[in-house]
């Protein structure tokens, strides 16, 4: 960005681009304040996407899923990696060719939209194999990808997330069920079609003739790395998978613009969010001590720049016993 944005972080841009699991809702149940600052912006006429790696659900699905609990959501607001490899897929291959579909409902239909014609045997000798996440995902249907892949089938990933967020704690994600073929094919994916690719920002971004988007996600290695790839600024929320232990070691293509602790950041001032180094946040650091007063959270922005500087803050203390919860209060 040329010019740093000034006041509420959301009238600085005229795009957020959404993710969802760990920042919208937790399995089928919204995240605290979530409903609460989607309402705001569409009061305020802001433009919304929803972009999810989550293959399992059709964006008529997610935009009934949203409403249910809430969120004010319409289907052309919502872009999924399961539409997204179809579509892929349908861009590559002659009209009627056969995929062979590992993964949930959602999907199959994505591919039948995408005038394509889905299979679940290598027997009936696919052209491709697209794999998105399924709950009954099993070891039946990876056996026929593994066959159709090695008999020179196109392997389509809709994306790799390891794990899924849940109230439980991380759950496999599609990531996991990938890595099974990898490692029985010993090959990567042809192709991976959700974030950290930019596909699915770069359709919001273009359906909404976008100027200044900004993504908003849980996870440093999807959301995070995504946005960073496409030059777009990003907020970090911490309700879902990545935690500040993580943010602090974050590789340069993993680091957010901004860090809040859930949604609610979204109406705070720009320059509160924005990770800055000692004494901008009412925090700093001295000979391995962190002194000041205030937000854990912004405390959190002065520990992650000054780490991101090189300063080594792997033995932390604090300086008093205000500091000293705060470190706690993050999980340091």
């Amino acid at each position: 960005m040329s010019t740093p944005p000034r006041g509420r972080l959301a009238d600085a841009y005229d795009l957020v681009i959404f993710d969802l699991d760990g920042v919208i809702y937790l399995s089928d149940k919204a995240v605290a304040g979530a409903v609460e600052a989607v309402q705001r912006l569409h009061d305020q006429g802001r433009s919304i996407a929803y972009a999810t790696n989550n293959a399992s659900r059709r964006a008529a699905e997610v935009a009934d899923l949203l409403t249910g609990l809430g969120v004010p959501a319409a289907a052309d607001e919502v872009l999924t990696s399961a539409a997204a490899a179809a579509r892929r897929l349908g861009d590559r291959l002659d009209p009627g060719a056969r995929v062979l579909v590992v993964g949930a409902e959602a999907l199959r239909q994505e591919v039948v939209e995408a005038g394509l014609t889905p299979v679940g045997s290598a027997d009936d000798q696919p052209v491709a194999v697209v794999q998105g996440y399924g709950r009954d995902v099993g070891w039946v249907i990876l056996a026929e990808a593994a066959l159709a892949v090695r008999a020179g089938a196109l392997w389509i990933a809709t994306n790799t997330d390891r794990t899924l967020p849940s109230p439980r704690g991380p759950l496999p994600g599609n990531g996991s069920l990938v890595a099974v073929l990898r490692t029985a094919l010993d090959r990567e994916p042809d192709e991976v079609i959700g974030k950290p690719q930019p596909v699915l920002f770069e359709e919001a971004v273009k359906r909404d003739a976008a100027d200044r988007p900004i993504v908003v996600g849980d996870r440093l290695d999807t959301d995070i790395e995504g946005a960073v790839g496409a030059g777009l600024d990003s907020l970090l929320v911490l309700t879902g998978v990545s935690q500040p232990k993580d943010l602090i070691a974050a590789p340069p293509h993993q680091r957010p613009t901004y860090v809040a602790r859930d949604l609610a950041g979204l109406f705070d001032d720009v320059a509160t969010l924005a990770i800055t180094g000692n004494g901008e946040t009412g925090w700093r650091i001295s000979e391995g001590r962190l002194d000041g007063h205030g937000d854990p959270i912004a405390a959190l922005r002065t520990i992650a720049a000054a780490a991101w500087d090189g300063t080594d803050v792997s033995a932390l203390s604090g300086a008093t016993d205000e500091a000293a919860k705060a470190l706690r209060a993050l999980g340091l």
